[in-house]
């Protein structure tokens, strides 16, 4: 018998097509009256949408969130809300913005609702990450979790489809690293699988049908289970090795998330078995890291660090900074494995 401890975290989520409309009952619900709207650059347009749903509570619509959240444009955007005199942010968007957002609640608490457009899953977490110096710096603080998360699966349909493929497959790390946490429970397992299923199951049609309405509801669906997951357990060494290499080596997130979980599943993969076992059972595919290989190649995705832009040169760099902290994880965190694992995703090796 397992032994465990659970613990649920206040978080009200709105899910269904259309959802974005109770946006202004989101604002009562949490007593806000002045709220600055967050997006990238990209997507200022959704942004001017959702302002005008919020009429004259919204002071603004701040369209300069970028990848990895650089420390100058955080300290910029608390800057911003503070001379509008906003009392909380809705952000709108993916994994850049939503960071924007916490790192403003950090910094300035002030309570977030998030209105995600990818399934990276940022919004259903304590965790927050800030880049300075060529160092991404990770953190956890329940302050920073957005109060109300609103499910549109309406606001994907425009998702490109190669982030659509990716951004699912990010989405899948965090559940498949859920399945060997240290903290793991029953409860987090049960949704880390059903997540799995539901995304793989979604990207395959999406990657025929993009706008396939169900299929981005069903999608959407398992993000949200997989960002449940990541948002409560503590990830391993995937999860190391992309902010390692995100932060530092500027790469697309997404993108790295994709690429590296073979790898980072085959090293454990000895190690956490019944993890395996349950992955390879929610793909339909086995064993864990090769089936995850087959899907991947199913939907198009990059398979190699090489092909998203990792220099060959920051390699050794990368193996050092992965081993600089203790992280937990299945296996111990050893240099000279890391540094073959990385090499083989720069080159797209087999991943075993």
């Amino acid at each position: 018998m397992q032994s465990f401890v659970h613990e649920s975290r206040a978080c009200r989520v709105v899910f269904g097509r259309g959802a974005r409309q109770h946006l202004p009952r989101e604002l009562d619900q949490l007593g806000l009256r002045r709220v600055l709207v967050l997006t990238t650059p990209e997507q200022v347009a959704l942004g001017r949408q959702m302002a005008d749903l919020l009429g004259d509570r919204c002071v603004g619509v701040y369209g300069e969130a970028v990848m990895h959240v650089p420390a100058d444009v955080a300290r910029a955007a608390v800057e911003a809300v503070h001379r509008a005199g906003g009392d909380g942010c809705v952000a709108v968007g993916g994994g850049s913005t939503i960071g924007l957002a916490k790192a403003i609640a950090l910094n300035a608490d002030l309570p977030i609702i998030a209105l995600p457009t990818t399934y990276a899953g940022s919004e259903m977490t304590p965790l927050y990450a800030i880049t300075e110096g060529g160092l991404k710096h990770a953190g956890r603080d329940w302050r920073v979790a957005p109060r109300s998360v609103i499910y549109d699966p309406d606001l994907t349909l425009t998702l490109p489809q190669s982030l659509t493929m990716t951004s699912g497959m990010n989405a899948i790390a965090h559940a498949a690293e859920g399945l060997y946490a240290s903290d793991g429970n029953p409860v987090y397992s049960l949704m880390a699988e059903e997540g799995i299923r539901a995304l793989a199951s979604a990207l395959t049609c999406l990657k025929r049908a993009p706008t396939d309405a169900d299929a981005r509801g069903d999608a959407l669906y398992g993000a949200w289970l997989c960002a449940t997951v990541l948002g409560n357990l503590q990830m391993g060494l995937h999860h190391k090795l992309c902010h390692t290499l995100g932060g530092s080596f500027n790469l697309p997130h997404a993108e790295v998330h994709t690429v590296m979980l073979p790898y980072a599943l085959a090293y454990n993969a000895a190690s956490a078995p019944q993890a395996m076992a349950r992955i390879a059972r929610a793909l339909g595919r086995g064993p864990a890291p090769a089936g995850l290989r087959e899907l991947g190649a199913a939907l198009g995705v990059p398979r190699s660090l090489r092909e998203i832009g990792m220099p060959a040169h920051g390699l050794d760099r990368a193996a050092d900074l992965v081993v600089q902290t203790p992280y937990p994880n299945p296996r111990p965190i050893e240099r000279g494995q890391v540094r073959e694992l990385l090499q083989r995703a720069y080159e797209g090796a087999d991943p075993a």
